[in-house]
């Protein structure tokens, strides 16, 4: 078996279970010495599991010279343990079988180093294996997940499919059952990620999936029978609203409070969320909760918080200054907070804050405020190093309408700086790379002039999160910027930083 300990540094024995090497994408988931002693305990039904040490944004361990990655999540709570099913791509991950890893802080992660569940080799209906959901009825644990195929000889290139177990970490298919799009879709392409509920009352499962209908992208909701007998197709509970989607993927529905919210991953766009005063609505207008970096996340709840667990997005290729637009990347967790008015804004999770402990030297001739002023051309002020690893706080105030952020040296040279620009002319928070001639993303958010707005940003490796406190987040992905330059920047404003703080692990 593998272990890490809290360092990282693996220890191994001489046994290890044999990997099924086999690749593919589908873009569309005791006894030991007196001296040291690690110990890993699990029952006949768990895979072999990997302890990781810290981490904010997990990622799997690579398998050989192969990097998996995290895919769709499927997140589950029971007894203070976090269960995040997730589809892996890559690594020895066949057709995004689904992995598993569990936390109790969102800091330590234990990686099921086995798939909890397996695509089936080809030709079958679940060739490919897409997002599903968890559901606890009656003690049994039920696997609703995506059966996805390319070929002819099957009807629908996707269903919905089942696999049931009497634990969470060990599922058995159930041959023969599934759910298949109604016939007023007009379609059998596109129908998928199962949202699964269980009515304790009605004993009775309740899902949302997505589908086309007429070209344009729906959340639909089904009933199934507690013996799995019975499907009743409910109905559209949702259109896409700006009508330019063809898939609202993995939907989601929760309660905060006495307001429901959906929430859903409009396709290669942002993770949204609509509320109502019911679960299966009528909605509100839909509202952007970050920016198209973090994607496909669903919410876990432990009874005091809900979470969205999601991945951010990664680049191709390391080296692409362009665009960021990879399929799966680390997993990324954000805690959800309803505010006064029922709007709903993401901010870190209270652990990860709380785990920068030491503070860090700024470059500054004025101690933890600065003032930037520049009219056509962008101003900039080294701030520090970019540790691999950091939080930067602070808060700004500005005049003027143009704007202002940080900037990270990437390759020696203004023109190749990787930036995370606040533009309150146009409203909008951006991501660019080469010295700004690109944008890899953008998220909206409404400042005014005059007033001061705290922010924190987190960067961990490659990635980041920008959150203007009580306003909104922004998750980033820049490669190659640890141990270079960090500055501040402005540009046709005047913007006052003040409170800032540098913390490290």
């Amino acid at each position: 078996m593998k272990v890490k300990n809290k360092t990282g540094m693996k220890l191994e024995s001489a046994f290890e279970p044999a990997k099924r090497k086999r690749m593919g994408a589908w873009m569309g988931a005791g006894a030991c010495s007196l001296i040291l002693c690690t110990v890993l305990l699990f029952t006949p039904q768990m895979t072999m599991a990997e302890v990781a040490g810290e981490s904010v944004f997990f990622l799997p361990e690579a398998d050989g010279f192969s990097q998996g990655y995290v895919g769709d999540c499927m997140p589950y709570y029971e007894d203070g343990v976090y269960y995040i099913y997730y589809l892996k791509d890559e690594g020895d991950s066949y057709h995004h079988a689904i992995y598993l890893t569990t936390t109790t802080d969102f800091l330590t992660y234990t990686e099921y180093d086995d798939p909890i569940l397996e695509a089936s080799d080809s030709p079958a209906q679940d060739e490919w294996i897409g997002t599903g959901s968890v559901v606890k009825a009656d003690g049994s644990y039920y696997l609703f997940y995506t059966g996805h195929t390319d070929s002819d000889a099957f009807e629908y290139s996707e269903t919905v499919m089942l696999a049931k177990g009497e634990n969470l970490t060990s599922f058995e298919k159930v041959a023969g059952w599934e759910i298949t799009p109604d016939d007023s879709l007009n379609q059998k392409r596109d129908f998928r990620d199962p949202q699964g509920y269980y009515d304790e009352e009605k004993e009775q499962f309740i899902f949302t999936i997505t589908a086309s209908q007429d070209g344009i992208a729906r959340i639909l909701k089904y009933t199934v029978s507690k013996d799995l007998s019975e499907i009743t197709y409910d109905g559209i509970i949702f259109t896409d609203p700006i009508g330019k989607v063809y898939n609202l993927e993995c939907s989601d529905t929760f309660r905060i409070g006495d307001t429901w919210y959906l929430t859903y991953s409009a396709q290669d766009d942002v993770l949204w969320y609509a509320s109502s005063s019911d679960p299966y609505g009528p909605y509100s207008e839909s509202k952007a909760l970050d920016g198209p970096l973090f994607y496909a996340a669903k919410h876990v709840e432990d009874g005091d918080n809900t979470y969205m667990a999601g991945w951010a997005r990664r680049s191709g290729s390391e080296r692409d200054t362009r665009k960021v637009s990879g399929w799966g990347g680390n997993l990324v967790v954000q805690k959800v907070v309803q505010q006064p008015d029922g709007s709903l804004i993401l901010e870190c999770v209270d652990a990860v804050a709380g785990l920068y402990e030491r503070n860090a030297s700024l470059i500054s001739e004025s101690g933890s405020e600065l003032v930037l002023e520049s009219d056509t051309e962008r101003t900039f002020t080294q701030l520090c190093v970019a540790p691999e690893r950091f939080l930067l706080k602070g808060s700004f105030r500005f005049e003027g309408d143009g704007c202002f952020g940080l900037a990270f040296d990437y390759d020696e040279g203004e023109e190749d700086y990787k930036m995370i620009t606040i533009d309150p002319g146009e409203e909008e928070l951006l991501l660019q790379f080469r010295g700004g001639k690109a944008e890899a993303a953008r998220v909206t958010a409404d400042l005014k002039a005059g007033e001061t707005y705290p922010f924190t940003y987190i960067q961990e490796d490659s990635v980041g999160i920008f959150y203007l406190d009580g306003l909104t987040a922004f998750t980033v992905r820049m490669y190659g910027i640890s141990d270079k330059p960090m500055y501040l920047f402005a540009k046709g404003s005047q913007v006052t930083f003040s409170g800032l703080e540098l913390q490290t692990r």
